[in-house]
């Protein structure tokens, strides 16, 4: 890409960011009465449920204070990261330690889920705030969630199972994944050598068992042992889910300068790319059956906003890392797909769910998964991704680990 090209999205990028999606946010989703974020926003941020979701409110404190710690120092975004935090330690715990899924809008418990999710979120949302506020006491929490979160990992009897084990013992994709950017981000802050080990472990058991190189993909449910299923669980192809993966994998290979790691991911990417991309209308799908079958997700064939930002910024990261021309066709190519059917140019911010041929769905722009995350997330990591490749913001590009201290 030629420094002008650079130039023009780092300056598109930049205002999307902070004169339209975060102002929506700032604007719509914090709650003046009890603190943390409303998420359930319609087209204009009119507030269609009050109920919380525990996800948003850790994405939400990351977001903002990674905004306060990477951007500029904002009061207002320092102000919305606590709110949410408070919120998120005064309501968000049950008494055995693990989290919510959904509150009331005053903080009353209303669902609680087997996965781990609303936990990995609250470690990056503490080991951030930590990184804005100085607050030790966020670390700690960071800390301690975090090794609530490896112990059951490791030991995964202490979680009831999704599917009973006797019949049929599978794992997810989806833990790993997370995992893997949960120790990242606290890696980044903490120095305890632990996080390098666990990261490790986590490479290896993504590529152990959820990469079939001979159907050239990263499957989403796999065997206890990574054995392969017949079923529509064990054939399913999540393209969203094995971007995000990519990227992950990538940064994990730049830090610990290993190119086969890169290699891989960067395969990884490139099948799912092509798995993902609908021929016919654009954009990226759903869920892929990888034999052709039908999907058993009925919403399949639907375009959802978080894929193609995770898809921005892998393609973008790719082409830095190899200067290889196919994934500036490919960044092109998803920019002006998402760009032209995602945006709202009169409300701001991202619809997030659209049908096949890319027509709206619905009118919403959060529910209790979409939040201030993915894509605001996107735009940060390519504004500092492009300030490292070409200058082009005058400044430059500097991996802070001022903030990191010893366990």
């Amino acid at each position: 890409m030629d420094k002008k090209k650079l130039r023009r999205i780092y300056v598109r990028y930049k205002n999307v960011l902070l004169n339209d999606v975060v102002p929506f946010w700032l604007k719509n989703s914090i709650d003046e009465n009890y603190g943390g974020f409303f998420s359930c926003l319609d087209r204009d941020g009119s507030i269609y449920n009050t109920d919380k979701s525990v996800w948003i409110q850790g994405r939400g404190v990351w977001m903002f204070s990674r905004l306060y710690n990477e951007l500029e120092k904002k009061k207002e975004w320092l102000e919305a990261a606590k709110s949410g935090y408070d919120f998120l330690v005064k309501h968000g715990f049950d008494d055995d330690g693990r989290m919510f899924f959904t509150l009331t809008r005053d903080g009353r418990p209303l669902q609680k889920r087997r996965y781990m999710f609303s936990e990995t979120f609250a470690i990056i949302a503490c080991a951030e705030y930590y990184r804005a506020s100085g607050d030790e006491e966020a670390l700690k929490r960071a800390i301690s969630i975090y090794n609530l979160v490896i112990d059951l990992y490791k030991n995964p009897s202490k979680v009831a199972p999704k599917i009973i084990p006797e019949t049929r013992a599978t794992k997810a994709l989806a833990l790993p994944m997370i995992l893997l950017a949960t120790t990242q981000s606290l890696r980044e802050i903490d120095t305890n050598p632990i996080y390098n080990e666990i990261a490790g472990e986590l490479v290896e058991t993504i590529f152990k068992d959820f990469v079939k190189v001979g159907e050239m993909a990263l499957f989403e449910t796999v065997g206890v042992n990574g054995e392969r299923l017949d079923s529509p669980q064990g054939r399913c192809i999540n393209p969203g889910h094995s971007i995000e993966t990519a990227w992950f994998l990538i940064h994990e290979g730049l830090h610990r300068n290993g190119k086969k790691i890169i290699d891989r991911a960067l395969q990884i990417l490139d099948w799912s790319l092509e798995i993902g991309w609908d021929k016919e209308y654009g954009g990226i799908l759903y869920f892929i059956d990888i034999e052709g079958k039908p999907a058993e997700q009925l919403e399949w064939d639907m375009k959802l906003w978080w894929p193609h930002t995770e898809a921005l910024y892998a393609t973008l990261l790719a082409y830095h890392i190899t200067g290889n021309k196919k994934y500036e066709v490919w960044y092109d190519k998803i920019h002006e797909w998402s760009f032209s059917h995602f945006e709202d140019k009169i409300y701001g911010e991202w619809f997030g769910y659209l049908h096949r041929d890319g027509t709206l769905a619905n009118s919403l722009k959060g529910s209790i998964w979409k939040g201030p995350f993915h894509l605001p997330r996107a735009l940060l990591l390519i504004l500092k991704l492009l300030e490292k490749i070409k200058n082009v913001n005058r400044g430059i590009y500097v991996n802070r680990n001022d903030t990191k201290r010893k366990s």
